[in-house]
């Protein structure tokens, strides 16, 4: 029976009587105090009750009762009913010891086991009797069932909102909230500039490491929260890698409103519901998805744009294209094989590591026989001189386009200085103001106040000094001359500074796809290029025969060893190569030995002294027939006195024998006292005959 003035039997009030206090949420264990001391007096009603021995437990302060975080002082509760200790437990009411009618049974079917009473406000009630066990029943129905009212109440409110676009959720770096305006850009123009900056920078570079390495090599700066979680003070500091993913994969920085993107997940832990949250929901299934609802740092067609080339890098899935991260291959990530669709993976091998690109994942995945296998080397150089080819006409418009790009690029980082200067500026007399105001006999706060002045000064002069660097070019900062870029595409894609990513990134921008097959018939590799803006064009190369290396000699060497040979010496033919400047097969200048290889292997008759008849002359020889030196030879072969031919250009001399008793010859060789040189008929005389 349920009154306020019945009395315990002497057996329940000889044990201990347990208060339990419990608030929700840590916010309530804060601001509701008049909660907690409604709880703790209940100590004196159980001393009313006629209870000495009187237990607290308050380990369930901050805690909510719907069954889904672990209650150590409720287990604890659970534990001492089962042990028989309990003679009563006190509440203030019933959805303070349980909110979900797992817990709220249990506890009644143990208290009735062991003859313990629940003490409330209204009265006391046993659960043993059927009267009291139904009405401790439906308080405890209601206590779970008030929760979900207040529950779906709370939701409904903000889903409402939410659905106008008007609920205040959390947003990024870069937006603010303000009580007039609503949603809007964040007044610090220099966090506007370093956000845009990261979205310009990928624009450019196409890969999210890359704009972390550039911003990082320009000593750019980052926003974070001072009390890491409000946005109304930041501190800069280098930025990170999630700092650029973070902001590129940001459908608010795209002017979208999103609401529901995550969701709970359930899961029963040891015979308890455990609820998880902050699980991402697709993009497509958010409950509220408002696009143009704020103003954005891109367009929504550019994010897009970004989330297809992020995917891509991380994946390189069918389709996709990865960006340009240096190797020694020109077209990795770029080329497919035309047999399975796949993308051709990249070998390296040999003593001094070439490229090969090979389809590996019908081997890797399902065992098969490889596709296809080809030498790398060759194709890159085909697709290199394609690409020049294709872009001549357009020389003139990149190369202002990339002074262009560079001017911008100097702009953002000046930009980004002067802002910084401007900030530190600001800390300095922000600093210096609160110096001023601080109380001099307080020498402890004034000597700390005095110490962020300094660091804030120190600041200032290092941005300065920065900035003064940037407009002072220094030898290490000399841009390059875009102009003659028009006039020589080959060699500026050939200088020494231009890197392999660089020619990777240019590669990407004109073409779109490469699909590799095999003509065994005609013994061909055939490259179907797709260009950017949908035109195709087939190229095919010679595709090497098992033995045969890409260390060939050039047919130019061949040509110049084949018309020499049997005249001149292999010293004689390796000292033309070399002032020809034609390398060898493995890019080397020319030896007699290397000469002498290449034509035992070619079949070239080589140079035999035995078969000289005497009637053309070397200069070596001429010179010792006449016994002068070379140089008297070569100076009266140039003056045109001694008649001399040459196969070629920079080819060794050949004198006829006759030609060195002329009487022109043996003029100029008797001339002494000056040197031997050709007056000319047109030449005036510097000085007079008289």
């Amino acid at each position: 029976m349920t009154t306020h003035d019945a009395l315990l039997p002497a057996t329940v009030l000889q044990r201990k009587a347990v208060v339990y206090v419990r608030q929700s949420t840590p916010q309530q264990v804060q601001s509701n105090l008049e909660s907690q001391r409604r709880q703790y007096e209940l100590v004196e009603v159980a001393r009313r009750r006629g209870f000495t021995d009187i237990d607290v437990i308050d380990d369930d302060l901050g805690r909510t009762a719907s069954g889904t975080v672990e209650r150590p002082g409720f287990d604890r509760l659970v534990a001492a009913l089962c042990a028989g200790q309990v003679g009563a437990v006190l509440c203030l009411d019933a959805s303070r010891l349980s909110r979900n009618g797992r817990d709220w049974h249990h506890l009644l079917e143990l208290c009735g086991l062991v003859e313990a009473r629940v003490i409330d406000l209204d009265g006391v009630y046993d659960p043993c009797r059927p009267n009291d066990r139904l009405l401790l029943g439906m308080k405890g129905s209601i206590s779970e069932f008030e929760l979900g009212i207040i529950r779906s109440r709370m939701y409904e409110a903000a889903r409402s909102k939410a659905k106008r676009g008007e609920l205040r959720i959390s947003i990024p770096i870069g937006y603010s909230w303000d009580r007039h305006i609503g949603l809007g850009l964040d007044p610090d123009r220099r966090l506007q500039e370093v956000i845009r900056l990261v979205f310009q920078k990928f624009r450019e570079l196409g890969s999210a490491r890359q704009v972390l390495l550039w911003m990082t090599s320009q000593n750019v700066h980052f926003p974070y929260p001072s009390d890491g979680r409000t946005l109304t003070s930041f501190e800069w500091r280098p930025i990170r890698y999630r700092n650029v993913i973070s902001i590129l994969k940001n459908p608010f920085y795209a002017g979208v409103y999103g609401y529901g993107k995550t969701e709970k997940r359930t899961a029963i832990i040891d015979g308890r519901a455990r609820k998880s949250y902050g699980h991402r929901k697709p993009m497509g299934t958010w409950e509220v998805f408002i696009q143009d609802h704020h103003e954005g740092y891109v367009s929504w067609a550019e994010y897009e744009r970004n989330q297809t080339l992020l995917a891509g890098n991380a994946y390189g899935r069918v389709g996709d294209t990865k960006s340009g991260r240096g190797g020694r291959a020109l077209l990795a990530g770029l080329i497919c094989c035309a047999r399975c669709g796949r993308r051709l993976s990249v070998l390296y091998t040999g003593r001094y590591p070439r490229p090969i690109y090979r389809c590996e994942q019908p081997n890797v995945q399902l065992g098969q026989r490889r596709c296809l296998t080809v030498a790398g080397k060759r194709i890159d150089e085909t697709i290199a001189v394609e690409m020049l080819h294709a872009v001549t006409p357009m020389a003139i418009e990149a190369a202002e386009e990339a002074e262009r790009m560079l001017r911008d690029e100097d702009q953002d980082r000046r930009r980004i200085a002067e802002l910084e200067l401007q900030q530190a500026q600001y800390d300095a007399s922000l600093a210096e103001r609160r110096y001023a105001a601080c109380d001099p006999d307080n020498r402890l706060i004034a000597a700390q106040l005095e110490k962020a002045w300094e660091t804030s000064l120190e600041r200032v002069e290092l941005c300065r000094e920065r900035l003064v660097r940037m407009g002072t070019p220094g030898a290490d900062d000399i841009h390059p001359d875009f102009t003659g870029l028009a006039d020589d595409l080959a060699a500026a894609w050939k200088a020494p500074r231009t890197t392999m990513r660089t020619r990777q990134r240019l590669v990407r921008a004109l073409i779109t796809e490469i699909v590799v097959d095999i003509d065994a018939v005609a013994g061909e590799i055939v490259l179907a290029i797709h260009w950017k803006g949908g035109v195709h064009s087939e190229l095919r190369i010679h595709k090497p025969r098992t033995g045969e290396h890409g260390c060939s000699t050039p047919e130019q060497a061949l040509a110049v060893m084949r018309s020499m040979a049997g005249r001149w010496s292999d010293q004689d033919i390796a000292a033309s190569l070399n002032r020809m400047g034609m390398p060898s097969g493995q890019g080397k200048t020319w030896t007699a030995h290397r000469v002498g290889s290449v034509r035992r292997v070619r079949g070239i008759h080589g140079y035999r002294s035995a078969a000289k008849n005497g009637e053309w002359l070397t200069m070596r020889d001429a010179a010792a027939k006449l016994g002068v030196s070379h140089h008297q030879i070569r100076k009266l072969i140039k003056a045109g006195i001694l008649a001399s031919e040459q196969i070629m250009p920079d080819a060794p001399h050949q004198i006829r024998a006759a030609d060195l008793a002329s009487e022109q010859v043996v003029t100029a060789l008797k001339r002494k006292g000056r040197p031997c040189r050709v007056d000319s008929e047109k030449q005036i005389s510097m000085f007079s005959d008289t």
